[in-house]
């Protein structure tokens, strides 16, 4: 007997927040295939540069004559502030329709992004960077919609499968095919290079796309401002940590403005007709356990990213060439298991998929804490393949099931939601991590760390055993 649809769940705790939303077919807006391919190529133009720019701070903040503690704000700051912006961009999204924003702020990015190229002075390559960044974080959310809409329920984890490898492959090619160019050319070739691309895949997109639903109702701009002061306010705190005392005056001025600015935001959001992120979302079991399970899947994730390249160097004696080559193998296998894993998540249902990527990574970082323990090679190495392998089997379904919760009107804002709450993740695993690790260059002190993170991902294993059993089609 066929059970009733996770959908018809989101649909009821949401219904009030999207009076005038149709629900459409998924043929309506466009050729599936194209469609992904289209949000592919805009992920990836937006994406790519990450790895080579931070390998080239040394020389940007040589070339501006300042300190690189300085000049890493050029990749701290476009995390915090598209970090704020997502939900406001998904909503918009919601509201205005998803390719309209997606267009705009890809344009938006592509013309920053030859602009950064040009940038005169250290505070210049920041803001320019940061805008680029928040204005291509449009392309998330948005891209996302578009493909839950154009994808039946049963189908969207193995689309989201290719997203999570695209996500993956583009730093790592990055780092492979902009390192030659940066050594030939300097850093500005990686903006002009993203320029070019982002310019094509954003003529393919304007082809391709097509326009979502749209709803008729208030923008909450009150609501935006509270959670952008809650969610900058804590950002701000994890990025200042790493550096700073835990009990200073600036994290801990920052841990309470963005605890005011969440309270003010819960209280915002339920006295609004069209709140921006319906609080009831969280009361669906299949939405929150999901969320939390990738919050903590990306805290483990990207603090031992941090950690891995310093045991690499310190403790096995590598030069950063041959480090940044083994950090590939991680790379390599979650590329590699993202498609596989949105086939497992479409067949066997996506909390089977979500659970075994997360024991997989779980026992991965343990075999990174014992090889760091024991400087281990082989251990270390299969550590981070599994690492990968893991991350690649569950992330797919844990953003598809988000969107079989929810009612299609609300998809641009949910999806801004599970990538908020990633980045958040990410921040606290990293300052975590490195706060445990605490600069000493130690087995011991290495094994702690990945050892704070097998704990982290256990707990993606705990909520991911919360989802929803069997899959929409069933």
């Amino acid at each position: 007997m066929k059970s009733a649809p996770p959908a018809d769940a989101g649909r009821e705790g949401s219904a009030r927040h999207s009076p005038a939303a149709p629900e459409t077919a998924a043929q309506d807006h466009g050729n599936p295939t194209w469609v992904l391919l289209a949000a592919l190529a805009g992920m990836f133009a937006t994406t790519f540069p990450i790895t080579i720019l931070t390998v080239s701070l040394g020389s940007v903040a040589r070339e501006f004559g300042t300190s690189e503690t300085t000049i890493a704000w050029v990749i701290s700051a476009p995390m915090l502030l598209s970090a704020v912006a997502l939900p406001l961009l998904g909503k918009l999204g919601d509201l205005y329709g998803h390719r309209r924003i997606f267009l705009l702020g890809f344009a938006g990015a592509t013309v920053t992004a030859g602009l950064t190229a040009l940038a005169w002075s250290p505070f210049s390559l920041i803001g320019l960077r940061t805008l680029a960044a928040v204005l291509g974080g449009a392309t998330q959310p948005a891209s996302m919609a578009m493909i839950f809409a154009v994808y039946p329920p049963e189908r969207r984890v193995r689309a989201m499968g290719w997203w999570s490898m695209t996500g993956a492959a583009a730093p790592a090619l990055g780092l492979l095919a902009g390192g030659p160019l940066v050594d030939y050319f300097g850093w500005r070739i990686v903006f002009v290079l993203q320029a070019g691309l982002s310019l094509v895949a954003w003529i393919v997109a304007a082809f391709v796309l097509r326009e979502t639903p749209r709803q008729r109702v208030r923008f909450d701009l009150l609501g935006a401002f509270a959670l952008a002061l809650g969610v900058g306010g804590w950002m701000f705190a994890l990025g200042q940590a790493r550096d700073h005392e835990l009990t200073s005056l600036p994290i801990l001025l920052a841990i309470a403005v963005g605890a005011v600015g969440i309270l003010f935001f819960v209280a915002v959001e339920r006295r609004v007709d069209s709140p921006l992120l319906p609080l009831s979302f969280f009361r669906l079991p299949g939405f929150t356990a999901a969320i939390l399970s990738n919050t903590a899947m990306s805290a483990a994730y990207m603090g031992a990213f941090v950690i891995a390249p310093l045991v690499l160097l310190e403790e096995f004696g590598f030069t950063i060439s041959i480090a940044a080559a083994i950090m590939l193998l991680r790379t390599a296998s979650l590329t590699v298991a993202s498609p596989f894993g949105g086939g497992v998540g479409s067949r066997f249902g996506e909390r089977v998929a979500a659970v075994a990527g997360s024991s997989i990574m779980t026992a991965g970082l343990a075999l990174v804490c014992l090889g760091s323990w024991n400087v281990n090679l082989p251990l270390f190495g299969a550590g981070l393949v599994l690492q990968g392998v893991g991350h690649g089997l569950a992330l797919p379904s844990l953003t598809s099931a988000i969107s079989h919760v929810v009612a299609e009107a609300d998809l641009g804002v949910a999806a801004a939601a599970n990538r908020l709450t990633g980045q958040v993740g990410a921040a606290f695993g990293i300052t975590l991590l490195a706060i445990v690790y605490g600069g000493r260059n130690e087995p011991a002190a290495f094994g702690m760390a990945f050892a704070a993170g097998a704990v982290l991902s256990a707990l993606s294993l705990v909520a991911a055993a919360g989802m929803r059993p069997g899959h929409p089609s069933r």
